[in-house]
């Protein structure tokens, strides 16, 4: 079953993400982008070269996720895959800064996934308050340093993107306790394995 965890930056769900592979050791652990070793030269050029074109950085998301779905997320369908971000985050982040329309990019993604979405999203939410306290403690990358109101649009836009593909999601409050969200995604795995 493969299960990606979506939100903007700072919501945890990496921390969920380590907490949940204790309970389901045998899980594949991966990420968007960077999940190969393509990705992570991708990642690097992403998060920290600086100003590329918009049309560039789109092209090196895809890029990057192509490569994810053949080399990790499709041979090992038959496990628990607990995936950092998927197409819902990329199709997101694109639609808030280039102004690409949803549709068109949801065309894109699914030439770049040949199709393969998650099984099973959770979306963690986060309010302005908390997001700026939690942004307040970090030095931001690239993405990041576009602002709250960028970050917050692109959370809004993560919930169309997640109805417009049909994907099974469970929404999260990133602000709830870690045990507590913990709890809910196990929970929410264990009935779906």
């Amino acid at each position: 079953m493969y299960v990606a965890f979506e939100g903007i930056d700072t919501v945890g769900k990496s921390t969920q993400i380590e907490r949940l592979h204790t309970l389901y050791p045998d899980a594949l652990v991966t990420k968007e982008p960077g999940g190969t070793p393509l990705g992570r030269k991708i990642r690097h050029i992403l998060l920290n070269e600086g100003a590329i074109h918009p049309r560039t950085e789109l092209l090196l998301f895809l890029a990057d996720r192509a490569e994810h779905i053949e080399a990790v997320i499709r041979p090992n369908l038959h496990r628990l895959i607990l995936s950092d971000r998927s197409l819902v985050s990329g199709i997101a982040y694109a639609h808030i800064h280039q102004n690409i329309p949803i549709d068109r990019l949801i065309e894109l993604n699914r030439f770049a996934t040949d199709r393969v979405l998650p099984d099973l999203l959770f979306l963690f939410d986060i309010d302005r308050e908390n997001l700026q306290e939690r942004l307040g403690q970090k030095c931001r990358d690239a993405i990041e340093s576009r602002g709250i109101d960028y970050m917050l649009a692109v959370q809004e836009s993560m919930h169309e993107i997640v109805d417009a593909l049909g994907i099974e999601c469970v929404t999260l409050d990133a602000a709830a306790p870690i045990e507590t969200i913990t709890q809910t995604i196990h929970q929410a795995i264990k009935e779906r394995l």
